[in-house]
């Protein structure tokens, strides 16, 4: 076979998802006035496609398009877990959609080509190609967040977004360019050889990682770059939400690993320094606010971003197995993200967002099943054993403490009991309080119950054996460093 066209094909499931994307955009322009449900089942089974072509990628290595695209373990490992957020959000958004009249199939497209910016991120071996699929992905979710145009709340949020979205980008984007210019290349591997010889006090350096660590910071939402967080989670509409909750962090931790693992490693002591100061202020800003949120959307937002604090204790660890354990972390955030805001879906109805904490009182009594995953979920946010949110932060807490931060684990422990207030609050309104009168009807939806009822019960089901997925978190970092 030719070399080249070897190479060409470890980008294939990226070129099928491009593809289909423009396939599902012209199909939804002819057909879907007829077939309502072509955009949603196309991007099923572009998601499926996907998937069996990153699973026979499983075990190669390399580059290839001039160094911008890089194949590896975290590559595969990352793409799988982000073609799962993808279609469990897809599976959640049917009734909510139609309930509202925007099942229509541009938020699909606009689905599928976020998860073309999360791959192009995840697989970039270069400034440039890291920064394109950034941006794919930005341009999508602020076209999503303000989609639904009949609600205010809605277009404010796309607004908010995009303003503060762009000079997030802005940052990242200077941040990158005075590398380049220290470096005179753009490929990070190429970058992180040349970061070695330099000096820890060259400004110009010191500069581009606080710029780069800024810019990454407000993609993860780590505080103080979260302001956006909150009013983008409760303006937008909740399959939006769970989204963005979702899948765009990881690839978000793929800037972590590609610009200041792979691309700056040489300079780990200073943005290491850094990213203790974003646990810190993450982990109280997080944990402390949320107790005060009565609306359930933003009190998720908040915990949010303190879970982003847990995530980057790995992150300051520095090790291989921080980083595997701050990748472990993620992905179990991702998958509590997905079944809190699928919750919240399965409880709105038409001309009704189930938003407020008072909405799930009485829950036990009107769905029991529902309650028990929703309890489940909580449980499993505030690391209750023995679900699987208990073994995510235990393995972080076991990382940074290797690595001699004791005090940052001390930290991260207190605030964690803290943090279990609000979400034991949710299970004792679920529980304990009376429903309220004017407690409507919970509307049936099959697909979305069974998708959920899958989403919380993998929650405890990892957290009694969670050795396979910390495993394949493993395995995706081995060799980063």
């Amino acid at each position: 076979m030719n070399p080249f066209l070897m190479h060409w094909t470890y980008a294939i499931p990226e070129i099928w998802v491009l593809t289909m994307a423009c396939a599902v955009l012209l199909a939804d322009l002819f057909w879907g006035d007829d077939l309502h449900d072509l955009a949603a089942v196309l991007t099923v089974l572009t998601l499926c496609g996907a998937a069996v072509l990153t699973v026979f990628e499983m075990g190669q290595s390399g580059t290839t398009f001039a160094g911008l695209f890089v194949l590896d373990r975290f590559t595969n490992v990352a793409e799988l877990f982000s073609y799962l957020a993808v279609l469990m959000v897809v599976l959640y958004s049917r009734r909510y959609l139609v309930d509202r009249g925007i099942y229509r199939g541009e938020v699909f497209v606009l689905l599928l080509f976020a998860l073309l910016g999360i791959m192009v991120m995840v697989s970039g071996g270069s400034l440039l190609s890291v920064y394109l699929g950034l941006e794919l992905l930005a341009l999508s979710q602020y076209a999503l967040v303000a989609f639904y145009r009949d609600s205010v709340m809605a277009t404010e949020a796309g607004l908010k977004y995009f303003v503060l979205g762009a000079l997030a980008s802005g940052l990242l984007l200077y941040g990158m360019s005075l590398l380049y210019g220290l470096t005179g290349t753009l490929d990070v591997r190429d970058i992180a050889a040349d970061l070695v010889n330099m000096t820890t006090g060259n400004l110009v350096l010191v500069f581009a990682i606080v710029f780069i660590a800024a810019g990454i910071a407000f993609k993860l939402g780590a505080a103080p770059f979260h302001m956006w967080i909150p009013d983008v989670y409760q303006g937008a509409p909740t399959v939006v939400t769970a989204f963005l909750a979702s899948a765009p962090k990881i690839g978000a931790f793929a800037l972590i690993i590609r610009l200041l693992v792979d691309g700056g490693y040489g300079m780990q002591e200073s943005w290491q320094q850094i990213f203790v100061a974003l646990t810190v202020v993450s982990l109280v800003v997080g944990n402390v606010i949320a107790i005060a949120q009565q609306n359930i959307k933003r009190m998720l937002a908040y915990s949010t971003i303190g879970h982003i604090g847990f995530m980057l204790l790995g992150i300051v660890a520095g090790t291989e197995a921080g980083l595997a354990n701050a990748f472990f972390y993620i992905v179990v955030y991702t998958l509590m993200s997905l079944a809190g805001f699928g919750m919240i879906l399965l409880v709105s109805r038409a001309g009704f967002e189930a938003e407020r904490i008072d909405d799930f009182k009485g829950l036990a009594q009107r769905k029991p099943w529902y309650a028990f995953l929703m309890m489940i979920v909580m449980f499993s946010m505030a690391g209750v054993p023995p679900t699987v949110g208990f073994y995510a932060k235990l393995a972080v807490f076991q990382a940074v403490v290797a690595a001699g931060y004791v005090w940052l684990a001390v930290v991260g422990v207190l605030l964690a009991v803290i943090g279990a207030f609000y979400y034991l609050r949710v299970v004792k309104v679920m529980y304990f309080d009376k429903p309220a009168p004017d407690a409507g009807l919970i509307v049936r939806d099959d697909l979305a119950s069974m998708a959920l009822s899958i989403n919380s019960l993998a929650l405890l089901v990892l957290g009694i054996l969670p050795g396979p997925l910390m495993a394949f978190c493993f395995y995706a970092m081995r060799g980063v460093i």
